[in-house]
């Protein structure tokens, strides 16, 4: 089992998750700016919050999302870009 899926990410402080109605998307706001995100993005994004581990998130993603094939290996290129970026910290 990779050590990714055992970590627990969190949103790096400094950075906040919201619905954005304007964007009609998720965004994640810091204080020089906004990332605008995708609908996976957003998706993937609403589930870290300190508690749930990488591989609760992927199982539950897995379980919403049935027909998406290969999405776990999505899931887990996302979070290593996010975390490369400083959006979340892993713990």
């Amino acid at each position: 089992m990779s050590t990714i899926l055992l970590q627990h990410p969190v949103i790096r402080r400094g950075f906040r998750l919201q619905f954005e109605p304007a964007q009609g998307c998720h965004v994640l706001l810091y204080p020089e700016g906004m990332i605008k995100l995708n609908e996976s993005a957003g998706e993937i994004l609403k589930l870290v919050d300190g508690e749930r581990s990488v591989a609760t998130i992927v199982a539950e993603l897995q379980s919403r999302f049935p027909e998406a094939q290969g999405i776990d290996e999505d899931i887990l290129a996302f979070l290593e870009v996010a975390h490369a970026q400083f959006w979340i910290e892993l713990r």
